[in-house]
């Protein structure tokens, strides 16, 4: 699924675009089981809006990260995700909405 894709199912908006095609999600806000648990190449599905996402999606080769419920990046976070790669999309559906309508 494309990053345009899970951000049309969100009704989300697209603030990194890459050729991202994650095959996996996961949801979670405890860094490091994030960095234990997600899988490589998939969508990670959070609340958190720090630079500190950026920093475990690297770690944890995830490819896109959805920050949920209205939370707003942080610039450094954008900054971050550009330079890593990372695609990152905002919504304002909560986590269980968001693992249910793309995962």
């Amino acid at each position: 699924m494309k990053v345009s894709e899970i951000a049309d199912k969100l009704g989300g908006n697209v603030i990194v675009e890459t050729d991202a095609d994650p095959r996996a999600f996961y949801a979670g806000d405890f860094l490091s089981r994030v960095m234990g648990k997600a899988p490589s190449d998939s969508v990670w599905i959070t609340v958190m809006g720090n630079v500190n996402v950026a920093g475990v999606a690297v770690l944890a080769e995830v490819k896109v990260v959805v920050v949920c419920e209205g939370v707003i990046p942080a610039e450094q976070l954008i900054e971050k995700c550009k330079e890593e790669n990372i695609a990152l999309v905002t919504t304002d559906k909560g986590v269980y909405e968001c693992c249910r309508l793309v995962g």
